[in-house]
């Protein structure tokens, strides 16, 4: 080995994925085999199509050890978002199941058995990569449009943040981790694999329709609530709309969460300070972090012993944080090398496109997208995730997307978290989200989206992040209308 396997993994790591357990060693030996393979291929740019699981961990360590560019894409993307990010990062060696070769019939198959699993390793046309020095992974975020985008992570800044993260949660002595979001997402890859990896603790990634986790958006609470039972992790990061459906099921089931649990970090959105204090009065340890794939995953994090509620948490041991004048976010300390084609940007800090500020004890509170303000007609300039994010905070309300700019007042599409909800319980809580905001961030008029925002109806991103402007086109006749819907 060429002494960057051992660096990775904890004395007593370990994963388990539903069938096989395999310890430190075993995880060694795996990923050495499949670096050896790679390299007489001749890959340098090996992308990832896999599920949760064993294959997928050795294939992260196995680019490690033979200092290739990883590319992980998530089962998610569509087979077009697939295209555009092999081709973008100049991919020369796909991994990825038998079952999914069909979609490239322009290729030749390898198979190949990955510690008892069958795979394929399809070859590339080889397209020399423009990558920015030192790139060891390119993370794809789906964004707002359908062309994903490419961040170029090196070695040392992802480490820096699995140290970072070993150090802020040793006080919690975490050993067993459940990988509940996708590895090929950043977060996951790095806060809920890695991290724990290198703390020595086992990490639990079972397929992800064990959890009940199917495509981008769609979850079934109750299975993931009875797989959580099963494996008794200690920690785990969830999705916002996975804590909401969670606390959803064991309201409706008097359920209370596991005792094991130590924490549940949310982030990817905004969560807000109700449904927080909601998932904990079940037993659920929730707390909201802030992060950025430009930043190689999280930043901040609320924990039980420095937390408040609303806030997106302190500034981890691996990220500083300042307030530019005009409100955006900048952050240093484990920044990416560039984006793909694209020059790096050679200052210390990164302009997060966020706003929000930083209070007397150091929390950071975000407020929403710099490019999303809105300008009422009256002059008012409001963030509509903060609106948005008390709307969401209505156990009636499932997503919601705020408008206002130009207009005397706010309005909103909504999608009710039930189908059998009516639109008195929609306007229900609406106005008990309209008590807790100033009037001028009060939603006057409403409407109940003709679809649920994902990606099937064309109303959200790959990877469930609702499109604003799919949805405003798609509702702007009847939200024209003076009356509520």
């Amino acid at each position: 080995m060429n002494g960057v396997l051992p660096t990775l993994l904890g004395a007593t790591a370990r994963l388990e994925d539903g069938q096989r357990s395999r310890g430190r060693e075993a995880l060694l030996s795996g990923a050495q085999r499949l670096a050896t393979l790679l390299r007489a291929q001749g890959t340098r740019v090996l992308a990832t199509l896999l599920d949760n699981g064993l294959p997928w961990l050795l294939a992260d360590l196995a680019a490690a050890e033979a200092g290739l560019v990883h590319v992980p894409l998530p089962l998610f993307f569509s087979p077009a978002q697939v295209q555009h990010a092999l081709a973008a990062a100049g991919v020369d060696s796909l991994l990825l199941p038998p079952a999914l070769t069909s979609r490239f019939p322009q290729l030749t198959a390898q198979a190949l058995t990955l510690d008892g699993q069958d795979l394929a390793l399809l070859r590339l046309p080889a397209r020399p990569p423009a990558l920015p020095a030192g790139t060891a992974k390119i993370t794809f975020t789906s964004g707002t449009t359908g062309a994903p985008k490419g961040v170029c992570l090196g070695n040392e800044g992802m480490r820096r943040v699995t140290a970072g993260l070993v150090q802020a949660l040793e006080p919690l002595a975490v050993s067993r981790h459940l990988c509940a979001l996708p590895l090929a997402v950043l977060l996951e890859n790095i806060a809920g694999l890695m991290a724990p990896l290198l703390r020595g603790a086992t990490c639990i990634a079972p397929p992800l329709a064990e959890l009940g986790l199917s495509g981008s958006s769609s979850f079934d609470a109750q299975r993931f609530d009875a797989a959580l039972r099963q494996h008794r992790p200690g920690s785990l990061i969830l999705l916002p709309q996975m804590l909401r459906a969670w606390v959803a099921h064991l309201q409706q089931s008097g359920r209370r969460a596991p005792e094991d649990l130590k924490l549940v970090a949310v982030g990817g959105a905004a969560v807000g300070a109700k449904l927080l204090l909601q998932a904990r009065a079940l037993g659920i340890p929730a707390y909201e972090g802030y992060g950025l794939s430009e930043g190689a995953s999280v930043q901040t994090l609320n924990l039980p012993w420095a937390d408040r509620p609303g806030s997106a948490g302190r500034a981890l041991p691996h990220a500083e944080l300042r307030v530019a004048p005009d409100g955006e976010i900048e952050v240093r300390g484990s920044l990416f090398l560039g984006y793909l084609g694209e020059v790096a940007d050679a200052s210390d800090w990164w302009p997060s496109g966020d706003l929000g500020h930083l209070d007397e004890a150091g929390f950071l509170h975000v407020s929403g997208r710099k490019k999303h303000v809105l300008i009422t007609a009256f002059g008012r300039n409001v963030a509509p995730e903060w609106v948005e994010t008390a709307l969401r905070g209505e156990p009636a309300i499932g997503q919601a997307v705020v408008y206002g700019e130009g207009m005397s007042a706010l309005c909103a599409v909504l999608w009710p978290s039930r189908l059998d909800l009516d639109n008195a319980a929609l306007q229900a809580a609406v106005d008990a989200a309209n008590a807790g905001l100033p009037d001028y961030a009060r939603v006057r008029l409403w409407l109940r989206a003709r679809a649920a925002f994902s990606p099937e109806t064309g109303l959200a991103t790959a990877n469930g992040r609702p499109l604003r402007d799919a949805i405003w086109r798609a509702h702007e006749a009847a939200l024209a209308s003076p009356l509520t819907h």
